[in-house]
């Protein structure tokens, strides 16, 4: 697929949910929507699953990422709790959102609000092979934090 070459996902989406919709020519992710009949309270340390109404038809080779909005999570503490979560292309189930409340103030999700952002992915899928033994590098096996913090 060339650089400017648009993946199409088809979808069909339950009455009066939102279509996922990019903010800005430059944006990365589409937001996604609330699809709700009442309001959802999330208090603080909670998550909840968030239904947006969407099904989605994705192409084989592709996957759909829900990631967190950065304004959502910097204003309210609320961000997406498996993120980035993955929609594969063979799932055709509602999208839905989980959603946890990092703040110590109860969090509103409303009908419409936009609660994270879908971004598009080509997949590869690799071969594991079972080997003797590894090359080796100069880190090794040297796991969390064992390249430092600063420069």
């Amino acid at each position: 697929m060339e650089k400017n070459e648009k993946c199409v996902i088809k979808f069909t989406c339950a009455s009066g949910a939102k279509v996922p919709s990019y903010q800005s020519k430059g944006a990365a992710g589409a937001d996604v929507c609330a699809f709700l009949s009442e309001d959802v309270v999330i208090e603080s340390g909670e998550y909840k699953m968030i239904p947006t109404g969407l099904f989605l038809e994705i192409p084989e080779g592709f996957e759909v990422q829900v990631r967190p909005r950065s304004g959502l999570s910097a204003k309210n503490g609320v961000t997406v709790l498996n993120t980035p979560g993955t929609i594969d292309s063979d799932y055709r189930g509602e999208v839905k959102v989980i959603l946890i409340n990092h703040s110590k103030q109860p969090f509103t999700v409303k009908n419409g609000d936009r609660i994270a952002q879908l971004v598009i992915a080509s997949v590869v899928q690799a071969s594991f092979e079972s080997a003797a033994r590894l090359s080796s590098t100069e880190r090794g096996e040297g796991g969390f934090g064992s390249t430092g913090i600063r420069g």
